[in-house]
This record gives structure tokens, sequence and C-alpha cells, in this order.
């Protein structure tokens, strides 16, 4: 099971990305600008660090985060999603009028 998962508004919103600005990656951000929301930069603009993991892709543009923040953060599994209102960020889907959200959905227990 894969650990990244997207809604159809987040998918049709980072599809128009590309369409506009060509390749581009989505950052899960660990506290920076928007606290720790997922960007969305051109892929020239953010290329990986050291540490960075691809987690999976969202209609071929990848989702990327620290690997020692996702290991904090107990490995969780992220729905990125889209809400109205631009951001305080340079991610690039604010002039749009919207910004990504990331949730972490918890696991479902055994019973």
């Amino acid at each position: 099971m894969t650990p990244l998962h997207a809604t159809p508004a987040a998918v049709e919103t980072i599809e128009r990305l590309r369409e506009k600005h060509g390749s581009i990656v989505v950052h899960q951000s660990g506290g920076c600008c928007d606290g720790s929301a997922a960007m969305c930069l051109r892929e020239s603009e953010l290329p990986p660090g050291p540490n960075d993991v691809v987690l999976g892709k969202i209609v071929d543009v990848p989702f990327v985060i620290d690997a020692e923040q996702y290991e904090r953060w107990g490995r969780p599994d992220f729905e990125i999603d889209v809400a109205p209102g631009a951001a305080e960020s340079f991610s690039l889907e604010g002039a749009e009028g919207v910004h990504f959200i990331s949730r972490a959905p918890r696991a479902q227990e055994d019973v």
C-alpha cells in the first residue's frame, strides 16, 4: 500500500500546475513558511536534498519529504487535498486562489 493519496481536487490542481509550469515537485514542509504544508514548486527551484525521499507520485509529480522528518512523524500516510484561499507562501497553487493541505489519516485498528 502506498503512503500517498491525493483527492480528485488535488490531482486536478497538480495537473493544471504542471501544464502551466512544466516539471514540478510537491514537498512536504516540516515547519517552514506555512507550517507543515505541502508546497508545490518548479522542480528546478527545489532540487532534492541528500536526506529527501520520494514517497510517491501524484500524476507523475514527485512528493518529497525529508527522511528524518518522516521517521520522526512515525512514517504516516499522507492525503493531499486543496482548500480555498491562497497560503502565505511561495507555493505555485497560491496564484490560483487555493492552497494544498496535508492530512495524515489514522490507520484503522483491527477489532
